[in-house]
């Protein structure tokens, strides 16, 4: 097998094993899936893996659920460096004003990745947040949402951000979307770390 192809399957690999891992709580083997350095960007949380895994135990804990779901992946490879794009969406259930609700976030995961001893592992985690909706789980049930309070939020992730702020979390308004200056920016941070350059966090 030609070796970028099976640097991909690899990449593509590590990037399957996360959600699965992370989204059936096997915290072990989830674990092995990260860098030592690894950082996780998301709405809800910013900081080193490990943290990100004792946080999301105690959100699990608490009856948090959010789950995620894959799509295709687009990797670019040079040398022990890549960078991986993976379509895929975020999936949250929780109340808003007393009705349970899903919101559902399609986006991107942006992975700055690194072979470290041989194998290659999830430097740095920046999701792209680009359309979402919310609806109640039950049809029946009527749902009224504020829309002077939506029009303060991110627009490629302002449902996301409603139910998460309810819960108790600080969300992060600054997120990369599908267009605007972060989302380039973070384009050009990949494109710089992949010819050479530092990552810059």
């Amino acid at each position: 097998m030609h070796d970028d192809l099976k640097d991909e399957l690899e990449i593509r690999q590590m990037v399957e094993r996360w959600a699965v891992w992370r989204d059936a709580g096997d915290w072990e083997r989830f674990a092995t899936v990260w860098h030592p350095d690894g950082v996780m960007m998301a709405t809800w949380f910013q900081g080193p893996f490990a943290e990100f895994i004792r946080v999301t135990q105690e959100g699990w804990s608490k009856g948090v659920s959010i789950l995620h779901f894959l799509g295709g992946t687009a990797v670019d490879i040079r040398g022990d460096r890549a960078i991986a794009q993976t379509k895929m969406t975020i999936s949250q259930r929780g109340l808003i004003d007393g009705v349970v609700c899903d919101v559902v976030c399609t986006g991107r995961f942006y992975d700055f990745v690194v072979r470290h001893e041989g194998r290659w592992k999830l430097l740095h985690r920046q999701p792209i947040y680009e359309k979402d909706r919310i609806d109640p789980v039950d049809p029946a049930a009527t749902l009224t949402l504020d829309p002077q309070e939506l029009a303060r939020m991110p627009e490629g992730y302002r449902h996301l951000a409603a139910i998460q702020t309810r819960i108790g979390y600080q969300v992060k308004m600054d997120m990369p979307m599908l267009k605007g200056e972060a989302v380039e920016a973070l384009y050009r941070r990949g494109a710089q770390w992949l010819a050479g350059g530092p990552l810059e966090r």
